[in-house]
């Protein structure tokens, strides 16, 4: 018999909190650092990840914090284009 997976949202809701602010504090950190295209493509890879985030929150969140989060993103997504070009 095969067990099937819980729904993202609910696998993503038993993370400990801390511990993925730090791996993205970390990631982030890596990616700013880390010179060129391998540092462009970590944050753009975390900008992925956070765009799949945003679509999957999306319906449920305030106008504000999507307000927030686009500019989140769209500073992240700044600073992985500046560092390509």
């Amino acid at each position: 018999m095969q067990r099937t997976q819980p729904p993202l949202p609910a696998r993503l809701a038993r993370l400990n909190p801390t511990g993925v602010f730090l791996a993205v504090l970390a990631l982030v950190l890596v990616g700013l650092l880390v010179p060129g295209v391998v540092g462009a493509v970590l944050l753009l890879a975390l900008a992925a990840g956070l765009v799949a985030l945003l679509r999957l929150t999306w319906p449920v969140q305030t106008p504000a914090t999507r307000v927030i989060r686009l500019l989140m993103l769209t500073l992240l997504v700044a600073a992985a284009l500046n560092k390509l070009f």
